[in-house]
């Protein structure tokens, strides 16, 4: 029994050491004060001015696009290399399996400077295509690492029976692997998404000088400490946490119906 209530509580206060930053942000979201730490009431006065200015608002849209076009083709990319390591004979797999592991465990500054030399050598340096690039080498790596465990956890024999029960082989692949492996390819978009949304360095060293997502432009607004809108990015921060904690609670439910069904068999 104090074991148990021992285990609870370490696990409630590491819970807390976690989340209190964030929930005292999401706090003085609520106060029109421009500092934090000073309470000058209850107000929704900050996420009025937060959805009244339109430069937050086009560089909200910046980083959205810019999250779901890169999750998007890092996921097919992604799925399609964790599939070819899984069906590759293993003196060659697990040799890529470790390349792919590379960039998730290199330092991200050395990936940014690496990718900003790369696309200067070829003259793409500080253009769409080199930020969507830097994205992708970004969050491919982890979608990899999503989709190989679904992998392992499927029979990789049925591959071969759907070929030999007259399927081609897109059918066998679209039809019979993917379905078996989705929750992997959805834990690795909604990473990606997460990963591109949250990313400042692969960024500010690629992308187009006009260009600005929402972690570059909250780096120059603190920085500056002149930028009156400062505040509100309060309230676009506690925006972003509920609409995360909302969309993984919605993936948890829709994961746990099937689970029940069988269950009840």
């Amino acid at each position: 029994m104090v074991k148990k209530i021992l285990s609870i509580t370490l696990c409630v206060l590491i819970l807390v050491f976690i989340y209190a930053p964030i929930l005292l942000l999401v706090v003085y979201s609520f106060t029109p004060s421009n500092v934090i730490g000073r309470w000058e009431g209850f107000s929704l006065a900050l996420y009025g001015q937060l959805f009244r200015n339109t430069e937050i608002m086009q560089i909200l849209f910046n980083t959205i696009w810019l999250a779901l076009a890169a999750a998007a083709l890092s996921t097919v990319l992604g799925t399609a290399g964790a599939i070819g390591i899984f069906y590759s004979r293993r003196k060659v797999a697990k040799p890529l399996q470790a390349a792919s592991q590379i960039p998730v465990i290199n330092a991200e500054i050395v990936t940014a400077i690496s990718l900003a030399l790369l696309f200067s050598a070829v003259l793409l340096y500080r253009t769409y295509f080199s930020l969507i690039i830097g994205h992708m080498v970004l969050c491919t790596p982890f979608v990899v690492l999503s989709v190989l465990p679904k992998l392992k956890q499927m029979d990789s024999n049925t591959y071969e029976a759907a070929l030999d029960l007259g399927a081609s082989p897109a059918q066998a692949l679209f039809k019979v692997v993917v379905p078996q492996i989705f929750s992997g390819i959805l834990s690795g978009f909604m990473l990606s998404i997460t990963l591109s949304l949250d990313d400042y360095i692969v960024t500010a060293f690629t992308k187009p000088p006009m260009f600005d997502t929402i972690s570059t432009y909250v780096y120059n607004a603190v920085k500056n400490g002149t930028n009156s809108s400062t505040p509100a990015l309060r309230a676009l921060s506690a925006l972003i946490f509920v609409v995360m904690i909302a969309i993984i609670l919605i993936i948890n439910l829709r994961a746990r119906k099937p689970a029940a069904k069988e269950t009840s068999k």
